[in-house]
């Protein structure tokens, strides 16, 4: 099961690769529309820590020997797939005004379809579910609990107020 654990894992790699790539992309079209990024210092940090967690779950896996346990394996993997859907369902609802960075572009429509209907920052759920469960799809806890901690304390509680600071300074209209 640890070969397979490895697949995840690197599926995840490529999948943050593609992100990387529509973010890059739309970072582009946003900027010659004139947008604006904010919160610049807690990017480099947040790529770290997110690489860190990938590496992570593979360092902890094989050298601690953790075990594959099926009933939460199973399951943290459903969750994981399922936080990958979240995310993905967050990138086609906001098109092209969604980044892994906060540029928001002046004027812009404030969404509020799709995941945006219910709640303000889905991706933001869809982060802390896979930082919990893709670690437990091979028992590795010590990461689970590391990345969840970390992700609260050094990134959550600066990104989630600067994109509200951004929507609210520079999008057109009242707040959803």
């Amino acid at each position: 099961m640890l070969l397979l654990f490895d697949l995840v894992i690197a599926a995840v790699a490529l999948e943050r690769l593609a992100e990387l790539v529509v973010a890059t992309r739309h970072a582009r079209w946003a900027f010659e529309r004139g947008g604006v990024e904010l919160g610049r210092g807690h990017y480099p940090p947040m790529v770290a820590l997110h690489t860190a967690l990938l590496v992570a779950c593979l360092a902890e896996a094989h050298l601690a020997d953790r075990p594959f346990l099926p009933a939460l394996g199973w399951t943290a993997l459903a969750l994981a797939v399922g936080s990958q859907a979240l995310r993905w369902w967050c990138i086609a609802t906001l098109g092209k005004q969604w980044n892994t960075r906060v540029i928001v572009v002046p004027g812009a429509p404030l969404v509020s379809r799709g995941p945006y209907r219910w709640l303000s920052h889905p991706n933001y759920v869809a982060v802390v579910v896979e930082g919990i469960a893709l670690p437990l799809v091979h028992t590795a806890w010590v990461t689970a609990l590391a990345f969840t901690v970390l992700n609260a304390v050094l990134l959550l509680r600066f990104r989630i107020p600067t994109e509200e600071r951004a929507l609210d300074t520079l999008a057109a209209g009242p707040r959803p």
